[in-house]
């Protein structure tokens, strides 16, 4: 099974990866891609490096292009994997043909998301409160495959998590939606 991962910034993404990873799914990240990508040109570790890296790939390749790179990393070690930070329509379009593939989307309070990325404290986390609302509308909705479409993505989503509580009773949640899909073989 395959299952991805969308979201909002700081809704919980990597939280609900650190529940399948100890259900023994293998985690593969665009953020880490990305990372690797950027590295290689020598750019600035930044989300605006993000973006741009990955629309750059996009554009270049196919809409799919990192998801696919990541898809084929997972089949070949097989088992159950998850493929976390899932942004563009292509990439969602691409995933949902392979088949056993379910995509799981979350969501919070924009507050409670802004605190939450002060905390992990990861290099492009280090914004104001106005930069992070601005990335995120950035990210949430544009009308080229290749670019970031957020708001298209968690409503192409089969489960939608809102994530306003503590790590047990998302955990909780994601339980009862693995369990939906067990059930359903």
């Amino acid at each position: 099974m395959l299952i991805g991962i969308t979201g909002t910034l700081g809704a919980g993404k990597g939280t609900i990866v650190e529940i399948l990873k100890n259900k023994g799914f293998t985690h593969y990240s665009v953020r880490e891609f990305l990372i690797e990508e950027i590295k290689k040109r020598g750019l600035p570790m930044d989300r605006n490096s993000m973006v741009l890296v990955g629309n750059h790939l996009r554009e270049e390749n196919s809409p799919s292009y990192i998801v696919e790179k990541l898809y084929a990393r997972a089949k070949g070690n097989g088992g159950n994997s998850v493929i976390e930070s899932i942004r563009a329509i292509g990439e969602v379009e691409a995933l949902k043909k392979k088949g056993d593939f379910y995509l799981f989307s979350v969501d919070a309070e924009i507050e409670k998301r802004y605190s939450r990325i002060k905390e992990r404290k990861l290099d492009s986390d280090f914004v104001s409160y106005d930069k992070f609302v601005s990335d995120e509308k950035r990210e949430m909705e544009n009308s080229d495959p290749t670019k970031q479409n957020l708001s298209e993505c968690i409503k192409m989503s089969d489960f939608k998590f809102m994530n306003n509580g503590t790590i047990s009773d998302l955990e909780k949640k994601v339980e009862e939606v693995l369990n939906k899909i067990k059930a359903s073989f």
